[in-house]
């Protein structure tokens, strides 16, 4: 027998019954980092990104709010869930590199770490398509949980 929570009697896949969970707030933050060079950096003027397809982060935000929409459509055992909040924010690192933070917040009976990691990387995804003109070295390095509140365990990577 199976200790994943995802794996029936006979071993066969299942979706999770939260019918007794608590109603709590739940929050959940991803990052990702990507570099993106100092090609596609040099285009980046007045707090945004501009290609010929348009302003890159603008797009990209509401791109990865959308992502985070659609979670449950794309993973297969992931709960629709009515969500709160989303706050989508990336930052220049340095002269090649950027990071994404992806918040989302619920109040329900499941977390929201899916929801924040997929937001995190369909925003780098969107990244990549609309500056793909300018660069083909792009990478999206590194996308990581970086904290989870409001279910049976708290998690805090921030510092890591």
């Amino acid at each position: 027998m199976s200790n994943f929570s995802h794996i029936n009697k006979k071993n066969n896949p299942k979706m999770v019954n939260v019918s007794d969970k608590k109603i709590t707030k739940r929050t959940a933050i991803a990052s990702a980092i990507m570099f993106l060079g100092k090609e596609v950096i040099s285009h980046f003027s007045n707090e945004e990104l501009t290609t010929k397809k348009g302003p890159v982060f603008q797009t990209a935000i509401i791109a990865g709010i959308q992502g985070v929409k659609k979670t449950s459509e794309l993973i297969p055992m992931c709960h629709p869930l009515l969500i709160n909040a989303v706050d989508v924010d990336i930052q220049i690192l340095d002269s090649e590199s950027i990071e994404v933070l992806c918040k989302v917040i619920i109040e329900g009976k499941t977390g929201v770490e899916m929801e924040a990691l997929m937001g995190a990387t369909i925003t780098c995804l969107t990244i990549y398509d609309m500056c793909k003109s300018i660069s083909q070295e792009m990478l999206i390095k590194e996308v990581k949980l970086i904290e989870k509140t409001g279910g049976k365990s708290d998690i805090s990577k921030k510092n890591q």
